[in-house]
């Protein structure tokens, strides 16, 4: 099977411009492509978890990728998919959220040798001169046009403002320098994003007289239709500091029975033949599809070792094997009141809630248990020595810490 005709099996594929065209080019291995990630928070989230793998694949087709990141258009905002304007930032904290993502993106992409690019649309877009925009750029856009684009809709609901409205300007600007300066001729993004693509790829035309194309990628949606990637507590996030690998791992171990599939061949670089007879799994059958996906990405993401731990601590909630590698909450002799703490202030200090009427909720539903024994009682206590033993406390079927007394 070639490359592209993969993709399309997987479900990667959303539209494309020019089908036959797109086709060659990543078959053959021709392809400058690039995807555009916007630096609006210092690690990168599973929203960029598919760009990134489909890099990946792409790379490893002999395809070049060219990861952009957005320091330019970082400072207006795009407005796709959003009812609130962003939150406007400072160069320095642009620049730290830089550095951040080349560090992440460096375990799926092969940046050695002149095998990809990293670039930084800031270099171009800092430098323009507004007027030179309004001649140069802004005269091959349609106004009209624009305020059709599923980019703006919500926005205009509240109110797009004219900084906005500028940033498919300023994306399709960046395909063009690419073009030009890199020989760019293939752009990816999300579904959402296609008309800012088309933008670019209408500008190259327009400017040049010469064609580039454009591909979007399906989006991460769950069997209900929202996107993937959130938690109550937030993004799930490939930075280990805000989203731990274990906590990565339970993430995907807990996906929908009706998500895991998908999940495998979207995300995965297991072979098809091998996702599909796993597609025949059946009830408590999925549960071992489940445990695959987990491990592959958080292996893809963290690496075999912290992949293992997780799988380890993983199994190690549902039988009396060692829990060295699950989360775990420090308490502390300061913690103790009389000797003893509660089991609400417990949930609480060790982060599984995050207020005490949460925890009073919890442990009232019947969804608090310790050492896999249930909690009922909210005046229930724990000394210093119960501390002391291996405790494990669990809320709901997801979530659980390994309590250190560190006295």
């Amino acid at each position: 099977m070639k490359l592209y005709d993969e993709l399309v099996a997987r479900g990667l594929i959303a539209q494309v411009t020019n089908e036959e065209e797109i086709s060659n080019l990543i078959n053959e291995g021709k392809a400058t492509f690039y995807i555009g990630f916007d630096p609006t928070a210092d690690s990168l989230h599973v929203g960029h978890f598919m760009a990134l793998c489909l890099m990946k694949r792409l790379q490893m087709g002999g395809n070049k990728p060219i990861a952009l990141i957005g320091g330019g258009t970082a400072m207006i905002g795009d407005p796709s998919g959003r009812t609130d304007m962003r939150q406007m930032m400072t160069e320095e904290t642009i620049q730290h959220n830089v550095e951040c993502f080349k560090k992440q993106m460096s375990r799926f992409i092969d940046f050695s040798e002149d095998k990809a690019m990293l670039v930084n649309n800031a270099d171009w877009l800092l430098d323009l001169n507004y007027v030179d925009v309004l001649r140069e750029v802004g005269a091959h856009f349609s106004v009209n046009r624009m305020l059709t684009a599923e980019c703006y809709k919500q926005r205009m609901e509240k109110g797009l403002s004219f900084l906005e409205f500028n940033y498919m300007i300023m994306q399709s600007y960046d395909f063009y320098a690419l073009f030009q300066k890199y020989g760019c001729n293939l752009q990816f993004g999300g579904d959402d994003q296609w008309s800012n693509m088309l933008g670019g790829t209408e500008l190259i035309r327009r400017k040049l007289g010469k064609d580039a194309h454009a591909m979007t990628i399906t989006l991460l949606l769950n069997s209900e239709g929202k996107k993937m990637g959130k938690t109550q507590k937030g993004a799930v996030w490939l930075d280990p500091n805000k989203t731990t690998p274990f906590e990565f791992f339970q993430y995907w171990r807990n996906v929908a029975d009706a998500d895991v599939i998908k999940c495998l061949k979207m995300l995965t670089f297991l072979p098809l033949e091998q996702i599909l007879e796993m597609e025949k799994y059946e009830g408590s059958e999925l549960n071992k599809a489940k445990e695959v996906l987990a491990y592959e990405l958080t292996t893809l993401v963290h690496g075999e070792e912290e992949g293992k731990k997780a799988l380890d601590a993983a199994r190690a909630l549902f039988s009396s094997g060692n829990a060295e590698n699950m989360p775990t909450a420090d308490i502390s002799v300061d913690d103790l009141k009389d000797g003893a703490i509660d089991i609400i202030s417990l949930l609480v200090k060790s982060g599984l809630v995050a207020s005490r009427n949460e925890g009073r909720r919890g442990v009232e539903q019947g969804g608090v248990s310790v050492n896999d024994e249930k909690v009922t009682d909210i005046a229930t206590t724990y000394t210093a020595d119960d501390l002391n033993g291996e405790l494990i406390i669990k809320r709901g079927k997801k979530n659980f810490r390994k309590i250190n007394f560190v006295g």
